[in-house]
């Protein structure tokens, strides 16, 4: 299943002018690179769930479908801000609702076809344009990020005003556009292999879905084409793409070579047989490292937290309870003993570089005494909770879950909670668990998808229908819905600042909904032969500036 600090419309166009004046002059096609006849082999944690983008949810596809198409607009390499990417510049109407997008000329898919405003505008109108199974599965990103389909869509329409000219029009001003077309679901693809791959022919198939032909031949205008998937000896192929409108990708070939486990990929790497890993354990970073490998630590970008569900236990309604449990936790001991280095404890749910972070929030200081006598307030001095953490899995923010879980359940005890464990595999229950209600709190965490703050407490808390912290069953979900809209949507900077400031101060004081508990830098790992790598806080590198063995 991943914006930019939003300035103010008048002054976001001209800052995109600027933006797209460096980026012309630093990725305008100068021919320098693409000679060399390398392959870089990584390390992937899973196979790709699909080639479509648009149809996928997992950072392991992403991670390959990242290399092959590029949308509207791009995370700039090394950063959480956007810059340009097929449009060079871009310009908001006064009210946000319309943004006029200039393409860059020259580029082709690399199936041959012209990139014009009218292929754009055709990928668009395919995005809103899903069937029923894929509104209710597949196309999740565009559900999440345009608020849904048809008329309850953020989304109206695109227009080609002329061939590289794009207008395209949304329901209301939001803060995360057009940061959210940075997502790797929304890459442009071609509109001829859409149209004969029967790109949006998705159809349910037992407990999963069937993909049209279109799935299995991605195009796009990337560094990089499609090559091959052989599922037989798990590995992904990409070609480099020698009519690549920028800069020449420097290796010939991406080989993805999938290994689920992590202590088997730090093998491959020490045997050569790869280049790289993503994700190595944070007890692994010194003797990698004393092995010669490179380890790029990355800025931490994500909160991992845990969160309750009012609704399986009804004792979470009292805030005094929430509270108490939010007193509970010894979050800098935690952070000390079971996370890597560079990581902090967490008093808001997203990282001090979003806008709308509020400095004056401290830490919630341990005190399980206090916590013992707020529950005894309650009448909850005997309180039980469900609490559960995935197993067969590491994520940036979570890199030893059964750790992590054990130091918190301890805490927890220690305040006189009485702690039932419950653990499931990531994709074998665990995630169905979370989005069924099963447990009464659960550990879960979030790395940013883009610079907003709407991109985390909007997607955490917004849609009161829907969240994971079933915020519907409290006293302050529509409240908190209501403000969380109200903030998105409001134009000047420095008025959404503030307003992210107290719904920040409301949410760790009066709200509660969970517990934010810490930010953690992840970790790549390549070889030393590998040059040219440049990490991103979003987990989302694109390795066509890559180089092995000094080619």
């Amino acid at each position: 299943m991943s914006m930019r600090k939003a300035a103010p419309l008048a002054a976001l166009a001209a800052t995109a002018l600027t933006l797209s004046a460096c980026a012309q002059s630093e990725r305008d096609d100068s021919g320098s690179g693409g000679d060399a006849d390398g392959t870089f082999t990584f390390g992937a944690a899973g196979a790709p769930e699909v080639f479509d983008p648009f149809y996928a949810s997992d950072g392991e596809t992403f991670r390959v479908t990242r290399q092959i198409f590029e949308g509207l607009v791009e995370v700039e390499e090394g950063s959480s801000e956007i810059g340009p990417g097929l449009a060079e510049k871009w310009e908001p109407s006064e009210d946000g609702k319309t943004w006029t997008f200039t393409l860059r000329e020259g580029v082709k898919f690399s199936d041959g076809e012209t990139l014009d405003a009218q292929a754009v505008c055709d990928n668009f109108e395919r995005m809103a344009d899903q069937n029923e199974t894929a509104q209710a599965g597949p196309a999740e990103y565009w559900a999440y990020s345009m608020e849904g389909f048809g008329d309850d869509s953020l989304y109206r329409s695109c227009e080609a005003s002329d061939e590289q000219t794009v207008v395209l029009k949304i329901a209301r001003a939001t803060s995360k556009f057009p940061a959210m077309l940075s997502l790797s679901a929304f890459g442009i693809q071609s509109p001829k292999a859409l149209e004969e791959g029967k790109a949006n022919d998705v159809k349910k198939q037992g407990e999963g879905f069937a993909y049209p032909k279109n799935s299995e031949n991605p195009v796009g205008t990337g560094p990089y084409t499609f090559d091959s998937y052989d599922e037989a000896n798990k590995t992904v192929t990409l070609k480099r793409n020698d009519d690549y409108w920028g800069d020449k990708a420097k290796n010939a070939e991406i080989v993805f070579n999938i290994i689920p486990n992590e202590s088997t990929r730090r093998q491959e790497l020490e045997a050569d047989s790869i280049n790289g890993y993503d994700l190595p354990n944070p007890v692994d970073w010194k003797a990698l490292e004393d092995d010669g490998n490179q380890v790029e630590i990355r800025d931490p970008f994500n909160i991992l937290y845990v969160a309750f569900n009012p609704e399986s236990n009804p004792a979470l309604k009292d805030l005094k309870v929430r509270q108490a449990l939010d007193m509970a936790v010894n979050r800098e001991q935690l952070v000390k003993s079971q996370l890597p280095e560079g990581a902090t404890a967490a008093s808001q749910f997203y990282p001090d570089t979003v806008e709308g972070y509020n400095k004056d929030i401290s830490v919630t200081k341990y005190d399980p005494e206090a916590a013992k006598k707020l529950l005894k307030e309650a009448g909850q001095e005997n309180l039980k909770l469900t609490f559960a953490y995935p197993s067969e899995v590491t994520r940036p923010y979570m890199p030893n879950p059964q750790k992590i879980h054990e130091a918190i359940r301890k805490d927890f005890e220690k305040a006189g909670v009485e702690v039932e464990v419950v653990t499931k595999p990531w994709n074998g229950g665990y995630l169905d668990g979370v989005d069924n209600g099963q447990f009464d709190a659960w550990l879960l965490g979030w790395t940013g998808d883009y610079n907003s703050a709407d991109n985390f407490i909007g997607t955490f808390f917004g849609n009161l229908k829907s969240n994971d912290f079933h915020t519907s069953a409290t006293d302050f979900g529509a409240d908190l819905s209501k403000a969380l809209k109200d903030a998105d949507q409001t134009v000047d900077e420095a008025e959404r600042t503030k307003k992210y400031e107290e719904l920040n101060h409301k949410i760790h004081d009066e709200y509660v909904p969970g517990l934010p508990i810490s930010h953690s830098p992840p970790a790549i790992v390549v070889n030393e032969d590998v040059e040219g790598l440049v990490a991103s806080p979003l987990t989302a590198e694109r390795f066509s500036s890559v180089t092995v063995g000094g080619k």
